[in-house]
């Protein structure tokens, strides 16, 4: 059994109170809508970028294992693409459609820190405020900001390495918040608060804990009145009081079963449908649709749901590090790469990705239902797909989007990230002579 830092669980009992009360507190008037997006031009993409997109994502599919796909590519000076490919499930199921309901696991990490920075424009926090000023119960969080939470600078360690086989292994659990971040902060510290990156769950955890504490919202409440009311988002929800709850439509969900090491157990398969998101909470707990995501990725690219400041806070970024290319950086709950920004998604059973060019507003949308490859996995994808639609010709002159890749250097990627690649086909025999 791990040890965990002492005088972290005498909370659980004050925090389930503190979450009852939450969950019936009422919720003032959401602000105005924001607008987002640009002018999108009608009509579809030309037709051999549409072939060529079908074909990538197709391809995406039996590499990852995933018996379905959505997906959607808007090119605002050319037209859009939107598909559900595959079907619902591996064996019989419904074929795919595009208002389906899907898990998109770390892409919650972006609506969390949006949170954050709206509740810093109205006053009620600041970034730089410590996380021990609401939690001062909580040891081993000294020194470390909400800034820094949502950039995974905070120096805490991550739980998903550890606690990943179990989240696939045995997905109905529910997860109280304290256990998973104490699972965090018992993990050796990547460093001091502020000084590199390195990627925490656990940080996301801590961070919608505090702002639970600063605001007395339930979390339902705050991304309602802060994301989901002002986009006009009715099909995304975050289910924290019934966690089990996927509403319908939705594909099944599938992962590859892993052994108590983590190791992918290649060759089985795991059906996830059934999920607790309490795994994940304000780290990667929404559930959403195309359309959705489509509206968040435009509006978090262009800033609009935040103030000029805030929007610029959040696309300051720091480096990644390790052997990630330069031109991938991450900011307050954001990845960029290159021109593109927006961020990753995995939770068993899904990857997701979005991506948009706040000045040409390219955007794109990804999810899978094979989480075994990963996030990286969606974001490669989702970096082919705006390869090949940048390149897209319309009524108005295609803008240059300088994109530090190109539609084969991600092919190659996307195979090198391959988790459990499929075995190659079976040649045929020659006829005998």
């Amino acid at each position: 059994m791990r040890l965990r830092p002492r005088g972290v669980f005498h909370l659980a009992a004050a925090s389930l109170v503190v979450a009852a009360t939450l969950l019936v507190s009422g919720c003032t008037a959401a602000p105005p809508a924001a607008s987002s997006g640009p002018h999108q031009t009608s009509g579809s993409l030309p037709t051999a970028v549409e072939k060529q997109l079908n074909d990538t994502v197709t391809n995406a599919m039996k590499l990852s294992g995933a018996s379905g796909a959505i997906v959607g590519v808007w090119a605002p000076w050319s037209g859009s693409w939107t598909a559900a490919l595959g079907s619902t499930a591996k064996h019989g199921g419904d074929p795919m459609t595009t208002d389906m309901h899907f898990r998109i696991g770390d892409i919650t990490r972006t609506m969390t820190c949006t949170v954050l920075l709206e509740l810093a424009d109205e006053g009620t926090v600041k970034l730089d405020d410590r996380a021990s000023e609401y939690l001062p119960d909580l040891p081993g969080i000294d020194g470390i900001t909400l800034r820094q939470l949502c950039q995974n600078t905070s120096g805490i360690g991550d739980y998903t390495a550890t606690l990943k086989p179990q989240f696939v292994n045995n997905p109905t659990r529910q997860w109280p918040q304290l256990e998973l971040v104490s699972d965090g902060l018992a993990e050796p510290r990547t460093g001091k608060p502020g000084e590199v990156f390195a990627d925490s769950s656990a940080g996301y955890v801590l961070l919608g804990m505090a702002l639970q504490r600063a605001t007395g919202q339930s979390w339902p409440s705050l991304y309602k009145k802060y994301v989901f009311g002002r986009l006009g988002m009715t099909e995304t929800s975050y289910p924290e009081s019934n966690p089990m709850s996927f509403p319908t439509p939705h594909p099944d969900g599938y992962a590859t079963a892993l052994g108590d090491d983590g190791a992918p157990q290649c060759g089985t398969i795991t059906d996830v449908t059934d999920l607790s998101a309490s795994m994940a909470w304000t780290e990667g707990g929404v559930i959403s649709t195309l359309g959705d995501l489509k509206q968040y990725a435009q509006a978090l690219a262009k800033g609009t749901l935040v103030s000029a400041a805030s929007s610029k806070a959040q696309w300051k970024t720091t480096p990644i590090g390790g052997n990630a290319a330069t031109w991938r950086r991450y900011g307050l709950g954001v990845e960029t790469f290159g021109p593109l920004g927006g961020h990753g998604g995995s939770i068993p059973g899904f990857i997701t990705s979005i991506l948009s060019d706040p000045k040409t507003g390219l955007t794109v949308v990804v999810m899978l239902n094979n989480s075994t490859s990963g996030a990286q996995f969606a974001q490669t994808l989702g970096r082919q797909l705006a390869s090949i639609a940048s390149k897209a010709r319309g009524k108005k002159a295609a803008p240059l989007i300088a994109l530090p890749w190109s539609d084969q250097q991600a092919a190659d990627n996307l195979k090198a990230v391959t988790v459990c690649p499929p075995p190659p086909p079976t040649a045929t025999p020659a006829p005998a002579p």
